[in-house]
């Protein structure tokens, strides 16, 4: 049940539809986390600069921080709980990993990255991962991770 200071907002969640009640100007993040229990998008900075918090909304990777969750009606959002954990196995692999702040939001634009290899065909991974910061790893096995993924994709199409 809603109160007065609260609007219901419906919208697909990792392939589910998705209802809940949101006050106006509540972020998709706080939604996500502490409505819905999904955890797995995280904050860093709340100012939509370290791409921890990065999900997909309509496909296009965007901070959660900075979206009011009044914007993602009747919109698909997805998130790091979403992705295979196939996935993952080259970022693993690779050391990509340390610390785990920028983790969610690294995997998510990694994955984006692999869903549209063309892009890499214009700019450099590391140009394209530019919206993710991490302090821990200094990048080397995050864009290795990515770059060995991409081409184990293209060498099984």
């Amino acid at each position: 049940m809603s109160d007065v200071n609260t609007m219901q907002i419906e919208f697909t969640l990792n392939g589910t539809p998705t209802k809940v009640d949101v006050a106006p100007m509540d972020r998709l993040l706080d939604t996500l986390r502490y409505a819905l229990g999904l955890t797995g998008s995280k904050e860093g900075c709340g100012e939509g600069e370290c791409g921890a918090c990065t999900v997909y909304l309509d496909g296009v990777p965007v901070n959660a921080c900075l979206v009011p969750t009044f914007q993602v009606r009747g919109c698909h959002v997805e998130t790091i709980e979403s992705i295979p954990h196939e996935s993952l196995d080259a970022m693993l692999t690779s050391g990509a990993t340390q610390c785990g702040a920028c983790t969610p939001g690294v995997v998510m634009t990694a994955c984006w990255l692999n869903r549209h290899p063309e892009l890499s065909k214009t700019h450099s991974v590391r140009e394209l991962m530019a919206g993710n910061l991490c302090r821990c790893t200094g990048y080397d096995g995050i864009i290795d991770g990515i770059e060995c993924e991409q081409r184990t994709k293209s060498s099984t199409l």
